[in-house]
């Protein structure tokens, strides 16, 4: 369905007749488990009410801070010319993050768990390869990395949640509202695991490629990164926070368009639980409606030029249908992490272009659907420093 009528019928105005359906739970049950990705009815509730508080906006601002000292961590030590795989980058940066904010987890010193796990499940997924439409139980070598790579990521999710209950005492963030809610009952040990692994990969992995895909097209387009700097450099006064973020419309119009042209989810699945019509079409139950932001994004009755970077689009009035763009989906069930991604992204990019100017060494951005929509080879930028 690529009409933002039949998006919206689907996920806001009639939710409540879908569900995620059979091909998501086969595709991605053994990775996420029945946390909240999954999950449906009351479970689904259950979850995302325990979530909730860790996503608040005064929470999540309280996370301005640590994105600001990571985000000058990784960059630390960049020489002046010198040209960095800013994919591997900001992979890097997002997991120390979520990690740090989110789960209180030490991400350096999971590092190596964390990125094989992640190179494993990207490689099971990946749909320019024919095993991943092979059977997981299959002994392929894909499949025995990836289910090896996700005992080690089981393991350390159960380690994390042991210490958190023996040293008592809860901090506060995501991983304790988790532990809380299973030891209250409201979900079990299995669903707590799903939860935290949804967030340690797919989680950071989104951000880290809409982090990507924007500094690339800032590359690539060094009028509008130019723009941008001098429009950060007229409004900070130190290092940015996110109160400065509501006097930057630009920043978030450059944050916009990336998740237009290069979303790095790049489509939703519904399956309607009862006959439905949409724009005139009878759609029987069980059907999988397929929601591709990846075709909606670039649809020219929505958007005028529509395979060109214009930040512009995103500064004056439009009559453009809402759901015309939604890279965090829509409705009760849109991204929880939509306000936290949204904050790194702009906070990364502000302090980003404060010490460099970015140049494209990768002359073509080609992209491969696996679990997301990720670059089919390193994404190699140039930094300057400023």
């Amino acid at each position: 369905m690529t009409h933002p009528e039949a998006i919206r019928q689907v996920l806001v105005d009639d939710h409540e007749q879908y569900v995620k359906g059979e091909m998501p739970n086969d595709r991605l049950g053994s990775l996420l488990g029945d946390g909240l990705f999954l999950a449906e009815g009351d479970a689904w509730q259950r979850q995302r009410r325990a979530m909730q508080p860790a996503f608040f906006r005064e929470q999540i601002e309280g996370y301005g801070e640590s994105v600001v000292d990571h985000t000058r961590a990784v960059t630390d030590g960049w020489d002046d010319g010198e040209t960095v795989a800013i994919d591997e980058v900001a992979s890097t940066l997002t997991l120390r993050v979520l990690a740090s904010t989110l789960l209180g987890i030490d991400a350096e010193a999971e590092r190596e768990t964390v990125r094989r796990a992640a190179t494993a499940i990207t490689q099971r997924y990946d749909t320019a390869r024919l095993g991943s439409y092979l059977p997981e139980w299959l002994p392929t070598p894909t499949n025995r990395r990836y289910r090896r790579s996700l005992s080690d990521l089981h393991d350390l999710v159960d380690r994390e949640v042991a210490a958190r209950r023996s040293a008592g005492g809860q901090p506060g963030d995501l991983l304790s509202m988790l532990v809380a809610a299973s030891d209250e009952g409201a979900i079990d040990d299995d669903t707590l695991r799903g939860n935290v692994v949804t967030f340690l990969f797919a989680g950071h992995e989104t951000t880290a490629l809409g982090l990507t895909y924007t500094l690339y097209l800032l590359a690539t387009q060094p009028a509008t990164q130019r723009r941008l700097r001098d429009r950060l450099d007229a409004t900070l006064d130190g290092e940015p926070t996110p109160a400065d973020l509501r006097n930057l419309p630009l920043l978030a119009a450059v944050i916009d368009e990336s998740l237009r042209l290069y979303p790095p989810v790049y489509t939703f699945f519904r399956e309607p639980t009862a006959d439905v019509t949409l724009r005139g079409y009878r759609v029987p139950e069980g059907s999988v409606i397929s929601l591709p932001q990846c075709v909606v994004h670039r649809d020219e009755r929505w958007w005028d030029d529509p395979d060109s970077f214009n930040p512009d689009r995103w500064l004056g009035e439009t009559d453009r249908p809402e759901y015309a763009y939604f890279p965090f989906g829509g409705g009760p069930r849109h991204c929880i992490g939509m306000r936290f991604a949204r904050l790194e992204l702009r906070l990364a990019v502000a302090v980003l272009l404060a010490s460099f100017r970015f140049e494209a060494v990768t002359e073509s951005l080609s992209r491969t659907a696996s679990a997301n929509a990720k670059p089919t080879e390193p994404v190699v930028l140039r930094v300057r420093k400023r």
